[in-house]
């Protein structure tokens, strides 16, 4: 019994690897083979020339109306009445009529004061944007 258990011990137990290499090598060769077939889909774009950014025109000057925290309407750096500003848009637009109008209401202004700013514009046919107000 001695005599087994000597060479029980003696042997050296190691894991055989090589089935386990050939199966890797194997995965490998077939996924370099498969990858060479794969075909990217895709859309050639070709941008139009008419979608290219338009420099602005300094000459173009934009009709500012700006509405403050006690609904006093500033154009053109100077107080307006709220019943003469569609007059006074209409001047300005008549004077560029490439100029867009352009309000700028503060967040304390009263809707009703900002709503009656965008009707004015409106009833002129100039162009109009609400920006941000500060």
């Amino acid at each position: 019994m001695r005599k087994s258990r000597a060479r029980e011990e003696g042997q050296d137990s190691k894991i055989n690897l090589t089935p386990m290499l050939d199966v890797v090598f194997i995965m490998l060769i077939f996924f370099i083979v498969t990858a060479t077939f794969v075909k990217e889909i895709g859309l050639d774009v070709n941008q139009p020339e008419d979608d290219k950014p338009k420099t602005v025109d300094p000459d173009k000057k934009s009709i500012v109306v700006r509405i403050t925290n006690r609904d006093r309407v500033i154009i053109a750096q100077r107080d307006v009445d709220i019943r003469s500003v569609r007059a006074n848009i209409e001047r300005l637009h008549a004077e560029n009529p490439e100029a867009p109008v352009i309000i700028q209401p503060h967040p304390e202004a009263t809707t009703k004061t900002i709503v009656h700013i965008i009707d004015s514009a409106q009833q002129t046919g100039a162009a109009w944007s609400l920006a941000a107000g500060s």
